[in-house]
């Protein structure tokens, strides 16, 4: 199971974030917790400074702007 985390504030982008990251994970029969971080020194413990960011098991893999949908298929590729 992938721990994921999402970091942002709750903007739009976050929250379609969030979204495309769970179609995706059940498209692709993927266990996967998405867990929202909105707390901004949570997000800054992590380095991100534009979000939102997204983290998997403990590594950062996209910060800024909402990712494509093939980046995010490629996290669950393998």
């Amino acid at each position: 199971m992938k721990e994921i985390k999402v970091l942002g504030t709750g903007c739009a982008n976050c929250k379609n974030t969030v979204t495309l990251i769970e179609q995706v994970a059940e498209a692709k029969g993927v266990a996967a917790t998405v867990q929202k971080v909105e707390d901004l020194r949570d997000i800054a413990s992590y380095g991100v400074l534009r979000t939102p960011g997204v983290v998997i098991d403990g590594q950062i893999v996209h910060a800024g702007g909402v990712p494509s949908r093939e980046k995010v298929e490629q996290w669950f590729a393998g």
